[in-house]
């Protein structure tokens, strides 16, 4: 068999702030309904559909997890130069997203990594060829 795409399905509190913190990250909409809210990330059009919490929970069947104890996945974004990581810090701060890790350099690139408001984790990295 061979898989086409892949993409990630996240539980979330609030669809209206999830739209809006992603909308205003630049992230392009790929629907909304009742239980849903999708966008697509990258050149590849990576899809992360945010489903209301209740209707997560069935779709797993089982509890989410409790995002304040751990993580579940942490999402890499690629940047193309350390400029555009101190933007991406900025507009993640304006938008309302939470700094966990502030700008460093690891190893011979440079990151930051931020949660939205439901505590899903993403980092933002350069990393020079």
């Amino acid at each position: 068999m061979k898989t086409k795409k892949i993409w990630a399905n996240l539980g979330v509190e609030d669809l209206a702030r999830t739209t809006k913190f992603y909308s205003e990250l630049g992230f392009k909409p790929n629907g909304t309904n009742t239980e849903l809210t999708s966008f697509t990330f990258g050149e590849d059009d990576f899809t992360i559909h945010f489903f209301i919490k209740e209707r997560f929970k069935w779709a797993i069947s089982s509890e989410a997890a409790d995002l304040k104890l751990g993580n579940e996945i942490i999402f890499s974004l690629s940047a193309e130069s350390v400029d555009e990581v101190h933007q991406w810090l900025l507009n993640v701060k304006n938008a309302g997203g939470k700094i966990f890790a502030e700008p460093q350099t690891v190893e011979k690139g440079y990151f930051f990594g931020f949660s939205d408001p439901d505590g899903h984790k993403f980092n933002i990295l350069y990393w020079p060829k």
